[in-house]
């Protein structure tokens, strides 16, 4: 269950410290519905890199001297963490461990000495990051470039990464111009990210 606290004053609401990405990245996101969450909450937020889990770490306010209109923003917190998410993110953290493990294999059989730090697939199973301490060869970028493509591609998350963009269907409105679902959003996996 999803505890919001909604008030009236989207200058002190819309506006939050999340972390995000495993290197715990702090921006200041703009909820997309004014809503107000607690902190420790997961939300999902869209990134310059898509789509992402963050943690709230607090409001953020009004940036000083700033309008509303023009308050920098790293990006947009779209809705809270369901469960039906943590069923997806169980599923990417699988593919995400498959991944570290076989790009690990690849650098020792290959004789490349650079450590391997993290993989992070994003929420949309869109991307795949591979972490690598120190300089990283040309032919470590082709190997990452490689398994990103393939452990995409397992996840099997692309058709619901496309949902995310453009909508499921006529008047949907999870993008500009999505089709949409009508009435029917309660029954959709995506529907919090539906615009109203």
């Amino acid at each position: 269950m999803i505890h919001e606290n909604v008030t009236d004053s989207p200058e002190i609401t819309r506006h939050h410290f999340v972390r995000i990405g495993v290197l715990g990245h702090v921006g200041r996101f703009t909820s997309v519905d004014a809503v107000a969450y607690s902190r420790g909450m997961r939300v999902i937020c869209r990134t310059s890199r898509g789509l992402e889990v963050g943690e709230i770490l607090g409001p953020a306010g009004q940036a000083e001297g700033v309008s509303a209109e023009g308050s920098p923003s790293d990006g947009s917190i779209l809705r809270g963490v369901t469960v039906a998410d943590d069923l997806l993110l169980a599923r990417l953290e699988r593919n995400r461990q498959e991944a570290f493990a076989a790009c690990e294999k690849e650098l020792a059989e290959r004789g490349i000495g650079i450590p391997l730090l993290e993989v992070e697939q994003l929420f949309d199973g869109s991307s795949l990051y591979f972490h690598f301490l120190g300089e990283v060869p040309p032919e470590v970028t082709e190997l990452t470039d490689r398994l990103a493509e393939t452990y995409n591609t397992a996840a099997g998350i692309r058709q619901f990464s496309d949902l995310l963009e453009t909508g499921c269907g006529p008047g949907c409105g999870t993008a500009e111009k999505a089709g949409g679902c009508g009435d029917s959003c309660v029954s959709c996996s995506i529907a919090g990210a539906c615009k109203k």
